[in-house]
């Protein structure tokens, strides 16, 4: 009996993985995209009050191509729509991003042709930060819990098939406004 027929099959890729993940899970590299007031708080997250720096989070990239973490601050019009999908394909793979705030989440109060009504209308997104506007200790732990998704990820094609299945779902959702029930 060879050692192939002993060892679970997949172990040299799991530990591989294992290991990876735990580099990605600690290496995020945010990009600027402030939009509204919620940008405030995502400022402050990075004053030495809240301390993003422990997390090795102080320095937000200003271009997309230094950039795999996209925290997308505040209310998205239609015409910064394209520039948010534009700054996201401009980055490299893997990337994430957290949807900071009620009205990059869901449109928040604005709820009207010019606002577009979640931002996983745009890009996929991968953790949700709810409040008007949040708190920074809040977008400390959304990166936090991101973090924890980044750990678990699979490498590879598997990585990208997920993502692609997330994206592909979350362009065909229903927009809000087409919505009936509740909402209507």
């Amino acid at each position: 009996m060879g050692i192939e027929e002993q060892l679970p099959s997949g172990i040299a890729l799991t530990s591989v993985e294992n290991v990876l993940g735990l580099a990605r899970k600690h290496s995020q590299f945010p990009v600027t995209m402030g939009l509204a007031c919620c940008a405030i708080e995502m400022m402050a997250a990075g004053t030495p009050r809240f301390d993003m720096a422990r997390f090795g989070l102080e320095v937000f990239r200003a271009s997309p191509r230094h950039s795999d973490l996209m925290i997308i601050s505040g209310r998205v019009s239609q015409k910064m729509a394209p520039i948010v999908r534009n700054v996201y394909d401009s980055m490299p793979e893997p990337k994430w991003v957290i949807s900071m705030g009620a009205c990059a989440s869901s449109g928040g109060m604005f709820n009207n042709y010019a606002i577009v009504q979640g931002a996983d209308h745009i890009v996929p997104v991968d953790v949700y930060l709810p409040g008007c506007p949040p708190r920074p200790e809040a977008l400390i732990h959304a990166i936090l819990t991101l973090r924890e998704q980044i750990g678990k990820e699979p490498l590879g094609a598997n990585r990208e098939k997920i993502a692609r299945a997330a994206e592909k779902a979350a362009l065909e959702a229903t927009p809000t406004h087409q919505m009936k029930g509740l909402l209507a």
